[in-house]
Order: structure tokens, then C-alpha cells, then sequence
């Protein structure tokens, strides 16, 4: 189980501490017997706007992962805007004896002003 147990009922929070992940072990089902999600495998994908889910689904998840399956009622449509792609200017670091001269310059600015506190 990832994250904080604060907020889990003490059994959770005990299977948490002691308990140990066995991957070729059956997977748990509620009641209902349908699968129980395990938080730790949960993943997002980023599916392009104009493309369905479920083709996306098909061809860039199931492949890996077989068993995987989609939780309709925590999908979200979202647009995402990168700005570093649009906007930002690569700007090569300032030489190094540069960096040096200034490191050595806020020094001094920091002795002499200790010494003003200190005398």
C-alpha cells in the first residue's frame, strides 16, 4: 500500500506494515467477486484528445499489461498546455569563473557583515 496509512482503519494499516506483496499470487476480489485494485499498480495515461480511450487502451496498454482495466468513473478530460514547448529559450550556463568570481564576491559580503555583528 503507497503513501500515508493515517487515514486507513487499524486492520488496513497492520496488513500494510506486516504484510508482504506475492505477484504470482491470485488476485483478490470483493464480495461481489469482482478484482480489488491495487493502489500501488494504479497508473494515467495521457491519451491524445481526438483519439477514443478504448482504442488507445487496446493498442498502448493491454499489450503490457493483460489484466489492466479502466476505472470509467475517475476518467477525466483534461486539456495540458506545454509551455516549456512553446516558450521557453535555452540559455547556456554562465562560464564557471564567473560563478566563482560571484560566489567569492557574496563571501566577502557575508564576512564583513559578520563582522559588524560580531564586533
Amino acid at each position: 500500500m503507497g503513501g500515508t496509512n493515517a487515514q486507513l482503519p487499524a486492520g488496513w494499516q497492520m496488513l500494510a506494515a506486516l504484510g508482504e506483496r506475492d505477484d504470482t499470487a491470485e488476485i483478490c476480489r470483493d464480495r461481489e467477486g469482482q478484482p480489488e485494485p491495487d493502489a500501488d499498480l494504479r497508473d494515467t495515461e495521457t491519451v491524445p484528445l481526438k483519439e477514443s480511450i478504448e482504442a488507445y487502451f487496446k493498442r498502448e496498454v493491454l499489450p503490457h499489461v493483460p489484466d489492466a482495466w479502466i476505472d470509467t468513473t475517475k476518467t477525466k478530460v483534461g486539456y495540458e498546455i506545454p509551455l516549456n514547448r512553446h516558450f521557453y529559450r535555452y540559455e547556456p550556463p554562465r562560464p564557471l569563473e564567473v560563478i566563482e568570481t560571484d560566489i567569492k564576491r557574496l563571501e566577502d559580503d557575508i564576512m564583513k557583515m559578520l563582522k559588524e555583528v560580531t564586533a
